[in-house]
């Protein structure tokens, strides 16, 4: 019966990577938190709750102790604000890192006296490593985002999780740095970069994407802009990894446990992406001509990318992955399913990719 099975709650339930975690849990009752319902017709209990508020530490608290799930995925988390429609700076980072350290809060309010979470996995990015890195960054490098909001809220929030979960008792944490998500209807700065989409909020670029044109995908000269190197993964890949963690029954020899993930195989080069996405390039004399474009775009409304994303669009960042390898053991191909070419190849395979294809902007 459906009241025999465990609670869990799951934060940011609404997106991308929260609906496609839903139909891993049928394991669970799942309690889901978010502004706005999810689109989905699998049973789950779904609560409105706005973690960017300081009112909201309490709500979710409460709610905690009712449940009393045996895990808790925080997932929330606002990676463009042009999309969600927020504007106030302060406001996303309320969202973004004051809602983080609300949730730590409530979770160790509700494991004072009795440990009642068993398990507590948030999602960070591996752009918390910086924007051009030499080498593979390990999980023990240090966290150096950036210039670009949304990464530096990452490592924000990634810092304060390391720093509570000693006391989070009784409850493994699990930090997951994912690479750039890719996979159908995946959308972030790089894909959105690679599909050219013109996503902004302008006339202009109502009237672009109503004829199915592409923006050119803008690099700065020089040929090692084209081998900087790039990895992705697949959403499903994470939700799968999620999953099972909240299954994994062994103990941790560590409370606190730091994951990077990405696809298996090797990283792509940026020229090997463009080939994946079809996508139009113009070369630029620099760095700094790619960012003014960047800023005419977003200026303009063309655009959804900001100019602070220049330094990681154009730049590499890989991860080393070896600590999730050892990790999950033999169920590595199990769980980690996509190559980093075939999860980018996927991302413009699907409907959402219908545009992707079509003519260009010269």
């Amino acid at each position: 019966m459906d009241e025999e099975k465990p609670n869990i709650v799951v934060t940011g339930i609404s997106g991308f990577l929260g609906l496609r975690l839903l139909p891993q849990l049928a394991g669970y009752r799942v309690t889901g938190i978010d502004l706005h319902p999810p689109l989905t017709n699998l049973p789950l209990r779904f609560v409105q709750l706005d973690l960017g508020l300081e009112e909201s530490c309490r709500e979710l608290f409460l709610l905690l102790r009712e449940l009393r799930p045996v895990a808790l995925i925080h997932l929330a988390f606002v990676m463009d604000p042009a999309a969600a429609g927020i504007e106030d700076f302060d406001r996303v980072w309320q969202i973004n890192v004051g809602g983080t350290a609300r949730v730590m809060e409530a979770l160790t309010e509700v494991n004072r006296d009795e440990a009642i979470i068993k398990k507590f996995i948030f999602l960070s990015c591996a752009s918390v490593y910086g924007s051009n890195l030499p080498s593979p960054a390990s999980e023990d490098l240090k966290l150096a985002a950036h210039t670009l909001a949304v990464t530096v809220h990452k490592m924000e929030s990634d810092q304060a999780v390391q720093q509570r979960a000693p006391s989070a008792r009784g409850c493994s944490v699990y930090v997951l740095r994912p690479a750039t998500f890719a996979g159908s209807k995946a959308e972030n700065f790089l894909v959105a970069a690679l599909r050219g989409t013109p996503a902004g909020r302008s006339k202009f670029a109502v009237m672009l994407t109503g004829e199915g044109k592409r923006l050119p995908c803008i690099l700065p000269w020089g040929k090692r802009y084209l081998e900087n190197k790039i990895q992705f993964v697949h959403v499903e890949d994470v939700a799968r990894l999620i999953a099972y963690i909240l299954r994994k029954t062994e103990p941790e020899a560590r409370r606190l446990t730091i994951l990077n993930v990405a696809g298996r195989g090797d990283p792509l080069t940026f020229e090997s992406c463009v080939k994946i996405s079809q996508a139009r390039v113009v070369r630029v004399p620099g760095v700094w001509a790619m960012r003014t474009l960047l800023r005419i775009f977003w200026k303009t409304g063309i655009s959804r990318i900001p100019p602070e994303a220049t330094a990681y669009l154009s730049g590499q960042g890989i991860i080393n992955t070896s600590r999730l390898r050892e990790f999950l053991g033999p169920y590595d191909a199990e769980v980690i399913r996509h190559t980093v070419s075939d999860a980018l190849a996927d991302t413009f395979q699907g409907p959402s990719s219908a545009q992707a294809h079509s003519p260009r902007v010269a």
